[in-house]
């Protein structure tokens, strides 16, 4: 270790890590290249040879014709992905009857459990059809 000086050290971490930065364009790239709905198969693949053919110049023209549309794609992305989401969170709330109606129905019933109005087996025979 005493050969290789601290400069040369910090030197090759740069280039490795500039290296595996690359790698990560590429990859994004290349995903993009493949997501894309406004290319048609033959540009899929005219972008993907130049991607890889001729890789550092071929990614850098990428994203300067592209990277607009690739960072649109990508907040749309984001966005559906949140809708659908935001869908199951709704459907999962309101199935088995546990909307607002249900919440009141399953309230009453604990009520006149407590009050020993109803029993125990009462309260979950009701609660088990209520939530059916």
């Amino acid at each position: 270790m005493d050969d290789y000086p601290l400069l040369n050290l910090f030197w090759t971490m740069l280039w490795f890590f500039l290296w595996i930065m690359w790698l990560f364009l590429l990859f994004r790239v290349i995903t993009d290249i493949f997501r894309s709905h406004d290319l048609n198969g033959w540009a899929k693949a005219g972008w993907l040879v130049l991607a890889l053919v001729v890789p550092f110049l071929g990614v850098l023209i990428y994203v300067i014709a592209r990277g607009d549309s690739m960072g649109k794609r990508d907040v749309k992305e984001a966005e559906d992905r949140e809708q659908a989401f935001k869908a199951y969170v709704r459907e999962a709330a309101g199935s088995g009857g546990a909307g607002k109606g249900g919440v009141d129905e399953l309230t009453r019933l604990a009520d006149l459990k407590s009050s020993g109005a109803i029993t125990d087996e009462e309260f979950q025979k009701a609660k088990t059809k209520l939530l059916a």
